[in-house]
């Protein structure tokens, strides 16, 4: 398994990329016509969801 540390700092910016990111995401969700690659860019916004959660719980380990 992979274990990334990061300082608060980090965790800040990434947690600001990830956010933007997501919010672009959805936008490609609701315009996308094909049913399986909307599937596949839901299955990536819940991936994010779970990360953007642990950052907000201050999780600095992953």
């Amino acid at each position: 398994m992979l274990r990334i540390e990061l300082t608060t700092e980090e965790v800040g910016m990434l947690h600001l990329i990830l956010e933007s990111y997501l919010s672009d995401l959805r936008m490609e969700i609701a315009n996308t016509d094909s049913m399986d690659f909307r599937e596949s860019l839901k299955e990536r916004e819940v991936f994010l969801k779970k990360l953007l959660q642990q950052l907000e719980e201050g999780k600095t380990t992953f």
